[in-house]
């Protein structure tokens, strides 16, 4: 927790702020988990406002009616709230919670924080994406433009010492202050899963003891809303509310379920509840420990949310919820023995997502690579540099990497850039209404009770969610206030090509100048406290002073991208063992919306099959990657654009689908295969129309089924559109295709003769005996270097038949190093002469050469030759007349004094035709029998 000073909340509250003291930065932290450090900053008299940032929505407005209950008031007076599509303040605020993102948003529009004098980041711990951008972002604004800015930070977990030490800057670590609020006791028990059960069912299970064991409500955390739908299921036949509480409900659900009840209460929550939130009247706990965070695999181009086990510090602050008023306990859903094997804190969102909308932020503060800035973690190199790949396909930022005119209008709409860009170019095409509908729709794809997006938005337009609607109207108001610059089918599906890796997404293309500069999507202007929903500042409103100072006036980042991505490799389903010479958005790619009939729109876009085709053209535009075929007649298995497979779920009704357009797929753990969430039925030509950049045409020539197949194909991306038999391909690509086959199935596709063979084996005793010059002949150093010994052989063959008649033996002789070669035969000969004269091959292929005799053939030999300069010794296998193995030495005279007179004794009556006498050493070698030995 470092080494600060414990105080109390108020106390701490006046000590960071209070007018009696200049203190530029603090880290305030909870020795007691859930003790409560928000609410006491009603109190703080401080110079500007104080402006306190949340990790989420649900806790801001949370916040913001706690603090404003302590003052007696009503939130919108002194206290104030503002998050996306949601505000509450006046003219008297003097305390606005907001959300992380949309105080970058401001930050963006207005670098100086005009008017602010206090920024409060509170539950650092969690480690948001969000949260930790920000922090860096008020440290360089505060080291730059605002040295009065002060800039606090609490923690209820996390380790304070590196915290202040980012704040204090200059070398001096910032004040850290443990507050200690009001705190009881938790008993804490381990409840751990039965054999196959569930999570729902352990979590019900734990719930129904916690009713019987404690009084009060309880509260439940559970890794999703689906988990706790079907909890809720689980607990409907007892006599308490069960209520959920996450960030998708709306807003007086949320309420509900923070407002003391009349009946005893069952909490069922995600991670929203783990801090900033008291649930009144919890009096236990019930962990699953289970969360769900942010991942991308990319590999597989797939992001989302993926169910992890929760860190040691999250379990703490989860136990601390039933101590908030009274003593109470707390029920872990796992053994007691795992949880000393939890990690000690979360890891950090910056590590492990998707850094697109990241990409973009730091684009627009101009500093694209994020180096200027204090990171508390800085974000991974290559996944920061797949996300500005992903940007310079959208027409986001230009050739130097700075932010584009298009790039700005993207960021002001609060969106991922995906989103953001699907939304201005869809606008144009299909209408502002419809491109709202489905934005709002795939940014919050909870709304969609199963995987047809299609259906899901006409429930939606029958059934008007709020949540929903609000963000319709917002993102349609936002996209009308553009300059009214039309975009054509051109430009709008310009930017997108096939080509890179973003993030195992292929996304790259033509971006055309009028699609990087025709939007300009402006909101009112006005202060930050003017009710501007969260996301929707002023485009270009950044405040270029921030950046101008930090790097000169020569990098606004305005300028135009007419090509990006160009020349990158392209993952194909096909196999790495892919030879492509192409064009790639050519051959008929392109083609216009209209002629397709998706340029007709009316104001609500219902228009006949203009909906469908809308819906799958508004994914297509956002995931273009993700626009999918079908890999078999009647398979519910699909191929993405970007080279991942993908199944539908059974009962689909989806499945019918020759095309899809896939909004949401994510993969389970141990699956080969991506499960499709969210989808639309989409066509051949909708997927041109779309993606006219990922269409590619042009000769494949590569090793499939064991031999060379060569077409002519024609992709959208990895999705095979046309092909047909090639007669003459390349020889280029032929000789890719046979070294592909070579490595996948090894060098015995060649011809590998007994000589051969023993030539490889001496070669390889010559380097594991001498080491260089004598070359590496063992498979993976052959098949690394293949055209320093087969390149010509290879340059000629054609197919597999091809491989099999080239002598290895004569190919291998072009690794003989020079002048060397001329003593291969000295150092490791090929045979060796034995005292019977008879030239007996040595076998070199075991660790030792071995050199296989029969007996008779050696006597008189008492110190057989050596190899590679005397640095090696040949092993004798000493064989019968019958070629049989009698012995085995490397030491021949010890075998003569010790050895033979045994086998001596076994082999005379067996074999009296030869001679086995009592001295060998003294008797002539010979190769037949004992007549050879009689005088004549």
């Amino acid at each position: 927790m470092g080494s600060g000073r414990a105080v109390s909340s108020a106390s701490a509250a006046g000590e960071c702020v209070g007018s009696g003291r200049e203190v530029s930065s603090a880290s305030a932290t909870d020795e007691f988990v859930g003790s409560g450090k928000t609410a006491p900053w009603v109190s703080v008299e401080a110079g500007g406002r104080v402006v306190v940032a949340e990790p989420r929505r649900l806790a801001a407005r949370a916040a913001a009616a706690r603090m404003a209950g302590l003052l007696g008031e009503r939130v919108g007076e002194t206290v104030g709230y503002a998050v996306r599509g949601d505000r509450k303040v006046g003219p008297r605020t003097r305390i606005e919670v907001v959300t992380s993102g949309l105080l970058v948003r401001r930050l963006q529009q207005d670098p100086e924080l005009a008017g602010v004098g206090t920024v409060i980041l509170d539950e650092c711990h969690e480690r948001h994406l969000d949260a930790d951008l920000l922090l860096a972002l008020l440290l360089d604004a505060r080291s730059g433009l605002r040295p009065d800015l002060k800039v606090l930070a609490t923690s209820a977990t996390v380790a304070a010492d590196r915290l202040a030490e980012l704040l204090g800057g200059d070398g001096a670590a910032a004040p850290v202050l443990e507050v200690r609020g009001r705190t009881h006791p938790v008993d804490i028990g381990y409840l751990p899963a039965l054999p196959r059960e569930r999570v729902e069912g352990h979590v019900a299970r734990a719930t129904r003891t916690a009713l019987a064991e404690t009084d009060g409500d309880i509260l439940v955390f559970l890794p999703g809303v689906g988990e706790i739908n079907r909890t809720a299921g689980l607990l409907r036949d007892l006599d308490v509310d069960v209520l959920p509480l996450h960030g998708r409900l709306t807003g007086a659900a949320q309420d509900a379920a923070l407002r003391p009840g009349q009946r005893r209460r069952v909490v069922l929550s995600t991670a929203v509840a783990e801090s900033s939130l008291t649930v009144p009247g919890v009096r236990a706990v019930v962990d699953s420990g289970l969360s769900r965070v942010s991942r991308v695999d990319h590999r597989r181009g797939l992001s989302g949310l993926a169910t992890v086990r929760v860190s040691a510090a999250v379990a703490e602050q989860r136990a601390g919820r039933a101590g908030r008023e009274a003593p109470g306990r707390a029920w872990r859903c796992w053994p007691e023995y795992e949880h000393h094997t939890l990690p000690a804190y979360p890891d950090p969102e910056i590590r492990t997502a998707e850094l697109t909308r990241l990409a973009l932020e730091l684009a627009c503060w101009g500093t694209p690579d994020g180096s200027a800035l204090a990171w508390w973690d800085a974000p991974p190199e290559g996944a920061l540099t797949a996300a500005r790949t992903v940007l310079h396909a959208l027409g986001a930022l230009d050739g130097n990497d700075h932010i584009t005119a298009r790039g700005r209008a993207m960021a002001t709409l609060g969106l991922h850039p995906r989103l953001a860009r699907a939304l201005l170019d869809g606008a144009a095409h299909l209408g502002p209404k419809l491109a709202a509908e489905m934005v709002a729709l795939m940014d919050d794809d909870t709304l969609a009770p199963g995987t047809d997006a299609t259906a899901a938005l006409r429930t939606l337009r029958t059934d008007r969610p709020p949540r929903w609607t609000r963000e319709v109207t917002r993102l349609t108001r936002l996209v009308g206030e553009s300059d009214g610059s039309a975009v054509s089918g051109e430009s709008a599906y310009g930017a997108i090509a096939s080509g890179a890796e973003t993030g195992g997404a292929v996304l790259t293309g033509e971006v055309s100048r009028s699609a990087a500069t025709s939007f300009d999507v402006r909101a009112k202007a006005g202060s930050p406290g003017d009710g501007r929903a969260e996301g929707s500042s002023p485009a270009g409103s950044h405040g270029d002073r921030q950046a101008d100072a930090r790097r000169g006036s020569g990098g606004s980042g305005g300028g135009r991208r007419d090509s990006v991505g160009s020349g990158g490799g392209r993952r194909d389903s096909a196999g790495s063992g892919l030879g492509r010479r192409d064009s790639v958005g050519s051959g008929g790619g392109r083609r216009d919306l209209v002629g397709s009939g998706l340029g007709r729109h009316d104001s609500a876009g219902s228009g006949v099959g203009v909906l469908e085709e809308g819906v799958a053209l508004m994914i297509a535009l956002a995931q273009p990657e993700r626009l999918a075929r079908r890999r078999g007649s009647g398979s519910g298995s699909y191929l993405m654009a970007g080279g991942t497979a993908v199944s539908l779920p059974a009962g689909s009704g989806l499945v019918a689908a020759e095309w899809l357009a896939v909004a949401v797929a994510d993969r389970d753990p141990g699956r080969a295969e991506g499960r499709i969430r969210l989808a639309a039925i989409a066509s051949e030509d909708l997927a041109r129309a779309a993606a006219p950049g990922l269409v590619s045409v042009g000769e494949e020539v590569r090793w499939d089924g064991g031999d060379v197949i060569a077409r002519w194909v024609e992709r959208l991306g990895a999705i095979v559109l046309s092909e047909k038999p090639l007669r003459e391909p390349d020889s280029a690509l032929v000789g890719a295709a046979l070294r592909e086959g070579l490595r996948a199935e090894g060098i015995g596709l060649l011809r590998w003769s007994d000589d051969a063979r023993n030539l490889r084996d001496r070669l390889a005793f010559l380097h594991r005996t001498l080491g260089t010059p004598w070359p590496d002949v063992d498979d993976d150093a052959l098949l690394a270097d293949l055209d320093s010994w087969l390149g010509p052989e290879l340059a000629t063959a054609r197919r597999r038949a091809d491989l099999a008649r080239i002598d290895a033996g004569t190919a291998l002789r072009r690794l003989l190093p020079w002048p060397e070669a001329a003593r291969l035969d000295d150092l490791a000969p090929e045979r060796l002469e034995v005292p019977s004269g008879s030239r007996v091959r040595v076998d070199y292929s075991a660790d030792q050469p071995v050199l296989a005799v029969k007996v008779q053939e050696i006597f008189g030999w008492t110190t057989p030759p050596t190899l590679a300069d005397g640095r090696a010794t040949l092993l004798l296998h000493l064989l019968s007349p019958a070629q049989r193995p009698v012995a085995v030495t490397a030491d021949l005279p010890s075998f003569w004094q010790t050895g033979w007179p045994q086998v001596r004794a076994d082999l005379r009556g067996r074999y009296p035709k030869h001679a086995w006498p009592e001295d060998p050493t003294q008797v002539p070698a010979h190769r037949g029998t004992a007549r050879r030995l009689r005088p004549t």
